[in-house]
């Protein structure tokens, strides 16, 4: 099975596990490569500071598909999640570096709500899941990745999304790259 997925990778232009070539025989395991969560492994965390050392701040000054973005807005954006817990996991972020959902502007916080139903919407209409998870962690001690700057997790949940993988061996089995899963939901995003 290693050899196929070596295979396919080389197909697509993707890397292979040379482990198997290396060792002569394989172990019969596959293997989950997920190389872009070093950074958070290693514990290189954003700063505070609005700029480019805040994700969120540098994320609308690239292309959309540069910086993941899904959609964005007149004060507010979409973005995926580089770290998601589902295929299709997004957050709504204002464009202005604030820490607190109460800092937002009322302009800010009726296009932060309308993002996240449209986001609700692309969901259904590319990936029908049969739920999800919404909401926001302020504060370090609530969770927040990044504190300093507010952003709305949506999440598609699906029945049997999770599985012993996250529990036992702290690893998220995705089916989906990242960009196919923004290129979905930018085709499924409402319309006027």
């Amino acid at each position: 099975m290693t050899q196929d997925v070596d295979e396919q990778a080389r197909a697509q232009g993707g890397a292979t596990e040379p482990a198997a070539e290396f060792a002569g025989v394989t172990d019969g395991f596959e293997r989950l490569w997920t190389p872009h969560r070093m950074a958070y492994i290693k514990g290189e965390r954003p700063t505070d500071h609005a700029g480019d050392g805040c994700p969120f701040c540098a994320a609308p000054t690239k292309g959309d598909a540069e910086g993941l973005i899904v959609h964005r807005g007149e004060s507010c954006y979409v973005v995926m999640n580089l770290f998601p817990y589902n295929p299709g996991h997004v957050l709504v972020c204002p464009y202005r570096h604030v820490s607190l959902y109460v800092d937002l502007t009322d302009e800010e916080t009726a296009e932060f709500t309308a993002l996240t139903k449209a986001a609700i919407a692309a969901l259904d209409a590319s990936s029908a899941p049969a739920g999800y998870n919404i909401g926001m962690n302020q504060g370090s001690v609530a969770g927040a990745g990044v504190r300093a700057h507010l952003h709305q997790h949506v999440v598609p949940r699906w029945g049997g999304d999770s599985n012993f993988l996250p529990v036992i061996g702290q690893t998220k089995a995705l089916p989906m790259l990242l960009e196919d899963v923004r290129q979905r939901l930018v085709e499924a995003w409402p319309r006027g």
